[in-house]
């Protein structure tokens, strides 16, 4: 097969990056059963070297893959912290390298009662057996908990900001939170290195008349996390960690959230995750932001929710594994999710969604949820707005029933670079206005509808696409009666129908072919020179198929489909082979490409594209 220029992008930095997905949430496959190539990388089903596999459209590491906790120490991607020093900056304010705590209060449990060392002037400490307050107007001051008790809390009045140090502490608090700060004053939380801490409340509060207390560790004010050490959390009553402002994790800090009534992590203003370890296991949602963004930078966030859906308010509300009421925005990192309940959203979004780099996975196996005439579905990945991907390595397993997506825009979405994999129930990529491909290695795979789906207008300008469908009358890409403009890339989708490339606004040619296909069968179309510039094996068996095949090596002559036979060599991204020879097939058909949208066979067209 003559090598597409395109094809030869595939980055080899997927391999490494799934790799160290399955490291640390495959159940299925075991790493040192993986394969490896001459360059060092682990050959993965479906993605791998040619010439053995049964069918590599669907097999393998991406139907395996499970999301699972993981207390490991494997931080996920590397990246380099940078504390901003600049005072302009923002962010300046979050690092506490830049600021100064002088004087330090020592506050020891011990059992029914406690320790407190306080010799700080304006700072006071009340206790009730092991229940402790505490009221400062004083700055730079450090507060440090050990010990342990069964009932007990440390709640916080303070007018300035302060840094609190959990020095190897457990809080069982029967009827509150076990760590409430009644402070609107930004609050580092050090988790001191080699430390574990335990926190947990009761499954009713007391409550404070004029106080919030949402959770078991809860905050008026932002809450910054640092240090090396380990903090573990059951919420029993509402949230398990929640702020009425913000949270960010820095590098170092290791969260284990192992029960939350609601949700794992709540706050109104936005969740910074810059590194550490997160696995949060909740009822509700597992990270929810009501207003602010919810910004991915670093370390490895694993979560699990298992809520179904319900109807309150009016409408359907339904757990999801991240919930931002504002946007999303990916950079580095590693996020695993999944959403086992009825209707459940593993990554949901009101604003944009946007990944730049870092590794996603995420799966979610609910079923709708349906209450009178209303109806609520899961979905992998949802996004209100826009979702933009610019780079990194996103896997998407959405297997419930009807309407159960992989990703989801409301507007617009766009795929600049990165590795994307899909496979689900329902439509694999969805968009109500428009999706535009214009780089990227895009697999997207539906058991029953379309595997690439737009209400709107579909541009394909660049990248590697494999889009599967169901049989008819679903296709491998469909754009209703709007326009389908391809301008370059390889593109491939095959399904019982297909909507047609508009042909008066594409630049590069396509064909589409009508026939049938069986499950593991090879295609392959070759030029006048014996020359494969298309070999791909059917994912699954269609009676009726219609495939659509586009690339730059398409240009016009005379060509030659051939089925079945073998092949020798080469890669496969998904079924679709480069490098690869294809022997002993059986010639079915030759057609001679002249326009810039070829049909051959028995073609079926799904309201398609615009011819004119």
């Amino acid at each position: 097969m003559i090598l597409n220029e395109h094809m030869r992008k595939i980055n080899l930095n997927l391999y490494a990056a799934i790799a160290i997905a399955l490291i640390v949430v495959c159940s299925c496959s075991k790493t040192q059963d993986l394969d490896w190539n001459e360059d060092g990388q682990p050959i993965i089903p479906g993605q791998g070297e040619g010439g053995g596999s049964s069918n590599d459209g669907i097999d393998g590491a991406l139907l395996d893959f499970d999301v699972l906790i993981d207390e490991s120490n494997i931080q996920g991607d590397d990246f380099d912290e940078v504390v901003v020093t600049d005072k302009e900056a923002e962010g300046y304010d979050d690092f506490i390298e830049n600021s100064t705590f002088t004087k330090t209060v020592t506050i020891h449990y011990n059992g029914a009662s406690v320790n407190v060392s306080n010799e700080v002037e304006g700072v006071t400490v009340d206790t009730d057996g092991a229940h402790v307050v505490v009221n400062s107007t004083v700055k730079e001051v450090e507060y440090v908990l050990s010990g342990s008790t069964t009932n007990g809390s440390f709640k916080m009045y303070s007018s300035n900001k302060f840094k609190l140090t959990l020095g190897g502490v457990t809080i069982t608090n029967p009827i509150g939170a076990a760590i409430n700060i009644q402070s609107k004053k930004r609050l580092f939380v050090v988790l001191a290195d080699g430390t574990e801490n335990n926190l947990a409340d009761g499954t009713n509060y007391t409550i404070v008349d004029g106080e919030d207390m949402k959770g078991c560790f809860f905050s008026e004010a932002q809450l910054i996390f640092s240090g090396q050490g380990t903090l573990n959390i059951a919420g029993n009553y509402r949230h398990a960690l929640c702020s009425d402002d913000y949270i960010r994790f820095r590098k170092g800090v290791k969260l284990n959230i192992r029960q939350a009534a609601k949700d794992g992590i709540h706050t109104n203003d936005g969740i910074i995750i810059g590194g550490g370890i997160l696995n949060i296991q909740a009822t509700d949602d597992g990270l929810q932001s009501e207003e602010g963004d919810i910004v991915v930078t670093g370390g490895r966030t694993t979560v699990l929710t298992i809520g179904n859906g319900v109807y309150e308010d009016n409408d359907i509300s339904s757990s999801s594994a991240i919930n931002g009421g504002a946007a999303f925005k990916m950079n580095n990192g590693t996020v695993l999710l999944k959403s086992t309940g009825s209707a459940g959203k593993g990554l949901n979004c009101d604003g944009d969604i946007t990944i730049d780099k870092g590794t996603l996975g995420v799966i979610t196996t609910g079923k709708q949820y349906i209450y009178q005439k209303l109806d609520s579905s899961a979905k992998g990945i949802k996004s209100k707005a826009n979702v933009t991907i610019n780079g990194g390595t996103i896997w998407v397993k959405a297997t419930g029933d009807e309407g159960s997506e992989g990703i989801e825009s409301k507007d617009v979405m766009t795929i600049n670079g990165g590795e994307v994999a899909v496979y689900a129930y329902d439509d694999g990529l969805n968009a109500s206005n428009h999706i535009e491909i214009n780089g990227g290695n895009i697999y997207s795979y539906s058991i029953t509808n379309d595997g690439i789906d737009s209400n709107g207008t579909i541009t394909i300008n660049g990248g590697v696409v494999v889009a599967s469908g169901a049989t008819s009358p679903e296709d491998g890409i469909d754009c209703d009666q709007n326009t389908f403009k391809i301008t370059g890339g390889v593109v491939l989708g095959v399904g019982g129908s297909t909507s047609m490339p508009t042909t008066n606004a594409c630049t590069q040619r396509s064909v589409v072919y009508g026939a049938s296909g069986t499950a593991g069968q090879y295609i392959s179309i070759q030029n006048s020179n014996n020359e494969s510039i298309l070999i791909y094996q059917m994912p699954r068996t269609y009676s009726k198929m219609t495939l659509l095949f586009s690339s730059p090596q398409l240009q016009t002559g005379n060509y030659s489909i051939y089925t079945g036979g073998s092949i020798e060599g080469g890669t496969t991204f998904y079924g679709l082979y480069t490098d690869a020879v294809h022997q002993s097939g059986t010639k079915a058909t030759t057609f001679s490409v002249s326009s810039m949208v070829t049909s051959v066979g028995n073609v079926t067209t799904g309201g398609g594209g615009r011819p004119w």
